[in-house]
């Protein structure tokens, strides 16, 4: 059954690659699926490109043993903050000037807005830096699942995942990948509300569980009674940088900002707002509820010798074999519809932003769909190398990447993105300490950890004050530095005052 299942994903999902092959024909097309997504593929994209095996079996399993029941809180943020928020303060107002701009991707926005080849050039480079490590953490959920269910070597799987995903992607581009994201997140709705019902049913429901998690005490982390059930945890503080960098981190990932460049209409950032802060409520706050109840496991589970990854696959491995397949399909969705995304946007900025024009002169339409979807089979080969090297070696680092990634690129792009949409005083040397700041510190803290402050050695921590850091530097810096070019300035700003019957700030038209 298992194998049925899989088998009849896998055909699905690449029907659809070649279903759209009309759609993949140009970059526009290829890219942005010519900025006509409607709100459900536009929310469901979004929300299985912020959600992957990582989220679930990784941070889920570890910050559900380290805090608890308080772990929920990361999914409640990653709702209200990643995704309600994000498409509040960002969905119009990005739809509106990357389309004025002409600009596909977030290296090619910052080019046109600030009249700078270079801060395209090294927005390009620092994404094909961190993107690379983030993609190969995406195989590193499925491993014990895979043991855990079938009695196949776990390189097969990686290699079947590369393979099926690459050919999808490269038939249909975003079109495909948004067709599919919408079958996996329905798949990834229902599969974590069943398994969550499930593990809880084995420990006699959900106040038995509660109860049973407030009798659970581990004096290293803390004396207090009951605090693994309690409403902030053992440890509000490094839970508090947990929310900021799982939550704000997307606002300034470049494969979930290019969410916003394709949606079609006022209406459809209307109803996927919502339709994408309920799918991160259920998928996210569903993933870290579930890890809450880790320690019920406890007398199964040895932390030390296996690491949190082994988590929430000991929780599941005594579920129905129709459970355990459902398992193996949800995390294969979350990370197939993660891995897509990210393929795309690397490949894409690499393309567009790095090899036309500087290596490539004259670089036709058609001859930019190509080499995209020659470096999505390269960027997709390279993860799936890393991932096997890792597999094989039993190196654990690269689990770490993720925190490094998400830190690097939001604390280097976010600021200066979200200024860049709203405040014209915003300078160009701005963006570049931003850019330069949120790069070092991630890299610092990865080499030299001790030369930061204790607070900082952490990547998740140090990734989350990149961030906020980013917010005040980036104001400071424009106010110290030459005004950007007023003309350039006006000219990009004029288009959110073109009128429909209201201000285009207020809805985009038809």
């Amino acid at each position: 059954m298992k194998l049925i299942l899989l088998v009849a994903y896998f055909a699905l999902m690449v029907g659809i690659g070649l279903y759209c092959r009309k759609h993949a024909t140009d970059v526009n097309g290829f890219v942005l699926g010519g900025r006509s997504v409607g709100p459900w593929l536009t929310a469901f994209a979004y929300g299985t490109s912020y959600f992957s095996a990582v989220v679930f079996v990784g941070y889920a399993g570890q910050f559900g043993w380290k805090y608890g029941i308080a772990a929920t809180w990361a999914g409640i943020g990653n709702a209200i903050i990643g995704s309600l928020l994000a498409w509040v303060v960002l969905g119009r107002r990005t739809r509106i000037m990357t389309q004025h701009l002409d600009s596909a991707t977030m290296p090619q926005f910052f080019g046109q807005r600030y009249g700078s080849q270079a801060l395209k050039i090294v927005a390009s480079v620092i994404i094909f830096i961190f993107l690379i490590p983030y993609t190969a953490s995406l195989y590193n959920g499925l491993s014990r699942l895979f043991g855990m269910a079938f009695n196949i070597d776990y390189s097969v799987c990686i290699i079947l995942m590369a393979v099926l995903t690459a050919i999808y992607v490269i038939a249909g581009g975003y079109m495909a990948t948004a067709i599919n994201d919408f079958i996996q997140g329905i798949i990834m709705l229902f599969g974590i509300s069943t398994i969550i019902l499930a593990v809880l049913k084995s420990k006699g429901g959900f106040l038995a569980a509660l109860d049973g998690l407030a009798r659970v005490s581990d004096e290293t982390v803390s004396t207090a009674p009951g605090i693994f059930a309690s409403f902030f945890g053992p440890d509000p503080l490094n839970l508090m940088f947990v929310v900021i960098l799982t939550s704000l981190g997307t606002w300034g990932l470049p494969q979930m900002v290019q969410k916003f460049y394709a949606i079609r209409d006022e209406a459809s950032i209307k109803k996927g707002t919502i339709i994408s802060t309920i799918f991160a409520l259920v998928v996210a706050g569903g993933c870290y509820f579930l890890g809450g109840f880790g320690r019920l496991f406890s007398d199964q589970i040895d932390v030390v010798a296996n690491g949190y990854d082994s988590i929430i696959p000991t929780m599941l491995q005594n579920l129905s074999p129709g459970l355990i397949a459902l398992v193996v399909i949800l995390v294969l969705s979350a990370s197939m519809s993660t891995l897509s995304s990210l393929v795309i946007a690397s490949s894409s900025t690499l393309t567009i932003d790095f090899l036309k024009d500087n290596f490539i002169k004259n670089m036709s339409d058609k001859k930019q769909v190509v080499f995209i979807r020659v470096l999505i089979v390269v960027f997709i080969a390279i993860s799936a190398i890393i991932a096997l090297v890792q597999y094989k070696s039993s190196v654990t680092f690269i689990a770490q990447l993720m925190g490094i990634s998400w830190g690097a690129l939001a604390g280097a792009f976010l600021a200066p993105f979200l200024y860049s949409l709203y405040w014209k005083k915003t300078t160009k040397a701005a963006c570049w300490v931003s850019f330069l700041f949120g790069s070092i510190i991630m890299i610092v803290d990865m080499l030299v950890p001790t030369c930061l402050p204790e607070i900082m050695r952490s990547p998740i921590n140090c990734g989350s004050i990149a961030m906020l850091a980013g917010l005040v530097i980036v104001p400071v810096v424009s106010l110290i530095t030459p005004k950007p070019d007023q003309t350039l300035v006006e000219e990009t700003f004029a288009c959110y005052e073109k009128t429909n019957v209201v201000s285009r700030k207020t809805a985009l038209g038809e």
